[in-house]
């Protein structure tokens, strides 16, 4: 085994790890960082041309994106979870078009959008991260 494939299996055992131990938070968190990761390779990947990885990139951004949008409680998230589900659609049809056209600019918007995001969510105070039902059943 080489030793790019033993790099790549310790990443993936890592990422394994971080998310089996995660709280619901962290896992926002890891999908966030994840996207914004992805969207930092897919602008790379248009300014050198390769552009089979760059729609590789952009489709993982979007399923992560897609994850999100599904997992927003709507009930308990009130407006807050319809601005982010409308906010994650935009960011939806600016990657169509910044896969479709090889547009830098559109991919950047994306990333400065979820790394607004991103930073939001790792703001909110660790006291304020339990769920709504553990909350309530602690009164």
């Amino acid at each position: 085994m080489s030793s790019h494939s033993y790099a790549a299996q310790y990443r993936n055992t890592g990422l394994s790890s971080a998310v089996m131990e995660a709280d619901p938070h962290r896992l926002v968190a890891l999908l966030l960082a994840g996207a914004c990761e992805r969207l930092r390779l897919a602008e790379a990947c248009v300014e050198r041309g390769d552009l089979a990885r760059k729609g590789k990139a952009i489709g993982e951004v979007c399923a992560i994106i897609g994850h999100l949008n599904g997992s927003l409680d709507h009930e308990a998230g009130g407006e807050i979870a319809g601005s982010l589900a409308s906010l994650y659609d935009y960011v939806q049809s600016r990657l169509i078009e910044a896969n479709l056209n090889n547009d830098a600019s559109a991919l950047r918007e994306s990333l400065d959008l979820l790394t607004e995001i991103e930073a939001a969510w790792n703001a909110i105070p660790a006291e304020q991260r339990q769920r709504p039902a553990v909350a309530a059943a602690a009164r």
